[in-house]
């Protein structure tokens, strides 16, 4: 999939009151922050807006030329790989819904309970259910939302271990993000980097299958530690097959993709494509596809409901990209630029500084996608300098940014995973603490014991140049 970014950018320089510190002073305010509210627990991304706009109001009054840090801010903001972004989440938004309201889990729950399953092979069946999910969405967050609000309460009824349970949600989670062809950081380390997004999804087999076998071995032993059984007598656990024919619609999303299609021709084709056999196989009631109230003069649809959803990522990183663009301006990107090149001899070297620079950026950002464009400019010059594929350095940025965000229990993901299993408590069904999520997700774990041999032996390095 080639798409041509703008690469008219304006060069700018912003100097700030205490140099490079006063630069990232703002970013320090932005992660105490989100941290504190992140662990009160903070529903969405929608309860970061105020901390962002303070560090971008700090940062405004640190930097030294007003008029110019203002430019700057409006460009970060505007760049086109930023609006690719938000049409990503926006289309995969409305086909998470759509995907929803046609019965695609309940399917995917009703192949299961003819399994008659018990409770750890309820927990390797969830894993399974969640990687298809969020392979079908490309979003971490809407495999949650759908995902678990269905499966936490109906497999602690079962008697699975609940953090296993939790952590088998969120591990299929990950699996997408790092995998789909839709996701949002595949697209955004491809296109950051000028990878072939089908080229770049086939390079991932490698990393990704070794870490799934990791983590089914782990679901298998932490669940059965709990609970001994892969059978159930009775597992009372319900579905409706009715909705498989949608399992078409990312069918053909990833079919197109790796025909290396355009971005929006795939996600609009696979929504053409699933409201139509939604329509006709009666999955979708038209009413849901748009209804008028005359009375309230509002409009009703699921399309609106995606477009919803997706509105609290898409504004918080559009401010989060303002006050990135000031730290890249304030000249702290070259600085890491000559400093990592005087350090690097070799291919190894310099994935090294790649993997660290954007580590740094997602524990600095809390946003796996900024932290990719964050470091997007610095990978790109030290990769190529030093001989590193595109491929390569696309692949490195997504696995280092679906190793924390997943992990730890601050970030969005962990946060959501924990909140969405209070839905088990009308069934007595306890939730889980943040810790004991990032703690379970052993996809995670899985691609961050991978990323050890990648940096320190250059395991997957042959990936072709496309």
């Amino acid at each position: 999939m080639n798409i041509e970014l703008d690469k008219t950018e304006v060069k700018r320089s912003l100097a700030f009151y205490g140099g490079i510190w006063g630069a990232l002073f703002p970013f320090l305010v932005f992660v105490t922050g989100v941290v504190t509210i992140a662990l009160s627990g903070a529903p969405d991304e929608r309860g970061f807006w105020p901390v962002l706009m303070l560090a971008l109001g700090i940062s405004l009054l640190l930097a030294k030329d007003k008029t110019e840090f203002s430019n700057t801010v409006i460009e970060g903001m505007a760049q086109p790989i930023v609006m690719i972004m938000i049409t990503a989440w926006l289309l995969a938004s409305i086909i998470g819904v759509l995907m929803t309201i046609t019965g695609f889990v309940e399917a995917l729950t009703w192949l299961s309970a003819q399994l008659n399953l018990g409770g750890t092979g309820f927990v390797l069946a969830t894993f399974i259910i969640c990687c298809i999910v969020s392979l079908s969405t490309g979003s971490s967050f809407a495999t949650i939302l759908i995902c678990s609000p269905i499966l936490y309460p109906a497999g602690g009824l079962l008697g699975a271990d609940l953090p296993t349970l939790a952590g088998a949600i969120i591990g299929g989670a990950t699996f997408g993000d790092f995998t789909a062809p839709i996701s949002d950081t595949t697209i955004a380390s491809a296109l950051s980097q000028k990878a072939d997004i089908g080229a770049t999804v086939r390079s991932r087999l490698k990393y990704i299958i070794p870490a799934m076998l990791f983590a089914l071995i782990a679901y298998f032993l932490s669940a059965s530690w709990a609970d001994g059984g892969l059978v159930a007598k009775d597992s009372g656990l319900t579905g409706d097959p009715k909705g498989l024919p949608m399992l078409l619609v990312p069918a053909l999303i990833i079919t197109l993709f790796l025909r290396g299609k355009h971005l929006l021709h795939g996600l609009m084709m696979g929504l053409l494509f699933g409201v139509a056999l939604g329509l006709l196989t009666g999955l979708l009631p038209m009413e849901k596809v748009i209804s008028l109230n005359l009375e309230q003069m509002s409009a009703q649809s699921f399309i609106i409901d995606g477009i919803n959803r997706a509105v609290g990522i898409s504004f918080f990183t559009i401010l989060l990209m303002g006050l990135v663009a000031t730290l890249r301006a304030s000249g702290l990107v070259d600085r890491l630029v000559i400093f990592a090149a005087d350090r690097s001899q070799t291919k190894r070297h310099a994935e090294t500084w790649i993997a660290g620079t954007v580590g740094a950026a997602v524990l600095l950002t809390t946003h796996s996608v900024v932290a990719i464009l964050m470091a997007a400019e610095f990978a790109n010059r030290t990769g190529e300098k030093m001989g590193v594929g595109n491929i390569r350095r696309a692949n490195i940025l997504s696995l280092v940014v679906c190793v924390f965000p997943f992990l730890l229990p601050y970030f969005i993901p962990v946060i959501l995973m924990a909140n969405t299993t209070t839905s088990g408590e009308e069934f007595g069904i306890p939730a889980v603490a943040p810790l004991d999520v990032g703690l379970y997700n052993f996809v995670a774990w899985g691609l961050a014991f991978i990323l050890i041999p990648v940096i320190a032996f250059g395991y997957g390095s042959r990936a072709k140049k496309r």
